[in-house]
């Protein structure tokens, strides 16, 4: 979340990177990341940043009367890593994920951040499963865009 953070301030936000290795181990200078989360941490990101459009419409039409740029952007970044589980993590069920991001949202957000963070995610958990989105096809993974 802290290096989407990071990179949501760049001129015009988050943008695709091919190769996250360089700024991720920059960020890793910086800022401790348990080497065991190494892996799935970058896995992670890529997918967020290669599908941020996409992630970025299914909360923008989750978050009624939300504009994406209004929303408080340590909300928004952990939005965006959730709904990324929720749309290519077959290990992850969507409570567990929802459930996660309120927990962080009420560690680094606002005192309304959990709240906000619960209601969006179920709305976008809501919209992915009507319309019968699978979790971790071939066709539609992690790291695709």
């Amino acid at each position: 979340m802290q290096f989407l953070f990071q990179e949501d301030f760049f001129p015009g936000g988050l943008q695709v990177q091919d190769d996250l290795d360089a700024p991720f181990e920059r960020f890793r200078a910086l800022y401790p990341v348990q080497k065991l989360a190494i892996p799935y941490a970058l896995e992670l990101l890529q997918g967020v940043m290669r599908n941020v459009d996409r992630i970025d419409t299914l909360i923008r039409n989750s978050a009624s009367n939300w504009r994406i740029e209004r929303i408080a952007s340590t909300d928004r970044n952990i939005l965006r890593i959730a709904v990324c589980e929720m749309l290519f993590s077959a290990d992850a069920p969507d409570q567990v994920v929802i459930n996660e991001a309120v927990e962080i949202a009420k560690r680094y957000g606002t005192e309304e951040s959990s709240s906000f963070v619960n209601g969006v995610l179920d709305a976008v958990r809501v919209v992915i499963r009507g319309n019968g989105e699978a979790v971790g096809t071939e066709s539609d993974t992690l790291t695709q865009t």
